[in-house]
């Protein structure tokens, strides 16, 4: 189903059919789930299929928060490169979490395989884009530690990159052949079709308004109706609001937008041909990719200014692409959206245990795809009885980033004036 007014290209276009279910009425379940993306899905299945009754619990619609806005990069890892993870994990956690992050994209499209998700997924790996000699030299550092643990990343040269590219803007660029890109929406609902194929419920347009013990179970209160649950997961990540004291001050939040480019009815054959998306390692990140359909879908920190076809954003990316690719000539836009991304002090996320049975995973780091799927993962293991030590990272107390607010609208100043700069 394709709503009047899509939330970004990826709702407009996804072949997967929504998902809308009212809820009816007052309800018992082993595990409630708030967030119907990546990480409230990837749980409800995974619940599901250990035999527990998973119900999910979704404000708007499928995918609404940040899994219907994602660039769509199946990436491998954190941002941080694996000496720096392991160091800051330690000994134990540190090699692990590299472990599991790293194997995060093969578990996706084992999903994907598995359930027959229609996605347009690619498994032709992704491009971290040196914007700079001194990206180059940090990407040739991550390339140095992920060679150290056989994984299949490969330093692409100036020359190389203009094959895998079609263009001379990049410096070099690595090339992780783990991952892929996907529509990210039509992953998240085709977790919301394997999740109720194992037997999981889903509400939609029906928003938790409250959380009370009630002995040995929790009262979900909604606007749909009480739900009680032995175990509650809150899956709203850079989307969390009230629900939980302070839970939404211990990120800071920035947007992402993206615009996508009509099909394109020119020769693309020298651009990006095996389809891989990049990201560059500019300090306001820049991402690119081209889509089944042969849109090119450009996007970068901040919100999106103006409209689809007028304003500051849209002059933003026509200039980039211009700049990019100038034998392109004038294009047209055919969505432009923006979305949130929770970025913690360290970047690396979170599993916090906020009381008995009541976990949240959160601070994603822009990393929706793959960390929502493996914390579904680690939720349903948790729930079903399994040692906390085996997590791949170690639950934590809540820690609030007192600047978070203030570093937001500073983020989001500094954010609008890159476009204004790389506009003119």
């Amino acid at each position: 189903m394709q709503h009047d007014n899509p939330i970004s290209l990826w709702d407009a276009s996804a072949e997967e059919p929504d998902v809308q279910n009212v809820m009816a009425g007052d309800v018992e379940t082993d595990v409630a789930i708030v967030g119907g993306g990546f990480t409230g899905l990837s749980t409800a299945l995974f619940c599901a299929e250990r035999g527990l009754g998973a119900h999910v619990l979704e404000a708007r619609q499928i995918g609404f928060g940040g899994s219907g806005r994602n660039v769509g990069l199946v990436n491998a890892g954190v941002w941080h490169p694996p000496a720096a993870v392991q160091q800051k994990l330690g000994e134990t956690f540190g090699p692990r979490f590299i472990k599991r992050f790293g194997e995060g994209p093969a578990q996706v499209f084992s999903l994907i395989e598995k359930h027959q998700i229609r996605c347009e997924v690619t498994k032709t790996g992704t491009i971290h884009a040196a914007h700079s000699p001194s990206g180059l030299r940090d990407l040739e550092v991550r390339h140095a530690g992920w060679q150290a643990l056989g994984e299949p990343v490969d330093l692409i040269s100036r020359e190389e990159m203009v094959e895998k590219t079609g263009t001379r803007v990049f410096f070099g660029g690595l090339l992780d052949h783990r991952a892929g890109t996907i529509n990210p929406m039509g992953y998240c609902r085709g977790l919301a079709r394997a999740a109720l194929g194992a037997g999981a419920t889903i509400s939609t347009s029906v928003k938790v308004t409250g959380l009370r013990r009630d002995g040995e179970t929790w009262l979900v209160e909604t606007t749909g109706g009480t739900v009680r649950a032995k175990h509650v997961v809150l899956g709203t990540n850079a989307y969390t609001d009230e629900l939980w004291p302070d839970l939404k001050r211990v990120f800071t939040m920035i947007h992402y937008f993206q615009l996508a480019t009509k099909p394109l009815q020119v020769d693309m054959s020298h651009i990006l041909p095996g389809r891989q998306g990049i990201w560059d390692t500019g300090q306001i990140m820049f991402s690119l990719r081209r889509d089944a359909f042969d849109r090119l879908v450009i996007g970068s920190m901040g919100t999106v200014v103006g409209a689809v076809g007028r304003g500051l954003s849209h002059r933003w990316a026509k200039k980039q692409l211009a700049r990019i690719y100038p034998e392109l000539g004038p294009v047209e836009f055919e969505e432009a959206w923006h979305g949130r991304i929770a970025m913690t002090p360290d970047h690396l996320p979170r599993i916090y245990r906020l009381a008995p049975n009541l976990y949240t995973p959160i601070g994603y780091n822009g990393r929706g795809i793959t960390t929502g799927t493996i914390f579904g993962e680690c939720m349903a293991d948790l729930i079903s009885g399994m040692d906390p030590s085996e997590l791949p990272l170690p639950i934590t107390e809540v820690r609030t980033v007192p600047t978070a607010p203030l570093m937001s609208r500073i983020y989001q100043t500094a954010f609008t004036a890159n476009q204004v700069l790389k506009s003119l």
